[in-house]
């Protein structure tokens, strides 16, 4: 999309970027409402938050789970420089798919919690993460369960994949739990190769990735 354009179809009220994420979600879950969690240390004191909100909804597809898609991290308000880049910001946003165990009733405040923690350490190092990426979590990935996972594998949300906005390219990119033992495999070879690997086989039994906190092997 060229200048003229943009400024054709948008004006500086409108926030381009969110709404173009708002229509892929659109495609997946319709008119259901997602619950909006905005970010209060980025509104409300000022602070250093980078992701400016989360929504959550409540999937069944597969088997019933939390979807979190994060808006922050690709170009989200008008802006007319960043009209027809290659990617918009850095080029994604995050997504995470959480099976909740019996007493997990709440919404998973926490998965924000490591979304920002994601964002600030982006923003603040220019270092950005990619499908097929790792990290570790120095520890589980949920301080307050018994769970086995300890890190995160990057992959393209099978879902919500990627697309062409008026600021560029945006991939859905999804974090996924890996337990101890699939972290050392990763850090004994620590290849996009060997990560895209781990991603087929967990995806053999678990095609959309959902992140299970009990989950053992």
């Amino acid at each position: 999309m060229n200048l003229e354009s943009y400024k054709k179809m948008y004006n500086e009220d409108d926030a381009v970027g969110w709404l173009a994420i708002d229509e892929q979600l659109k495609k997946v879950y319709g008119d259901a409402e997602p619950r909006h969690h905005a970010s209060i240390l980025k509104y409300m004191i000022g602070g250093e938050d980078p992701i400016d909100g989360t929504s959550i909804y409540d999937s069944h597809h597969q088997e019933f789970h939390r979807h979190l898609v994060s808006y922050g991290m690709s170009e989200l308000y008008y802006h007319e420089e960043k009209a027809g880049g290659d990617f918009s910001k850095w080029g994604f946003e995050f997504t995470f798919r959480l099976k909740p165990f019996l007493e997990d009733t709440e919404n998973p405040l926490w998965v924000i919690n490591v979304l920002n923690n994601l964002a600030r350490y982006v923003f603040n190092s220019g270092k950005w993460f990619e499908e097929n990426h790792f990290i570790p979590a120095n520890g589980p990935i949920r301080l307050d369960t018994n769970t086995q996972l300890v890190g995160f594998v990057f992959a393209i949300d099978p879902e919500l994949g990627k697309i062409q906005t008026p600021h560029g390219e945006v991939t859905f990119l999804q974090l996924v739990g890996i337990t101890e033992k699939e972290l050392q495999r990763l850090l004994a070879n620590p290849k996009t190769e060997e990560v895209a690997k781990l991603i087929s086989e967990l995806k053999e039994d678990n095609p959309l990735l959902i992140t299970d906190l009990e989950r053992t092997s």
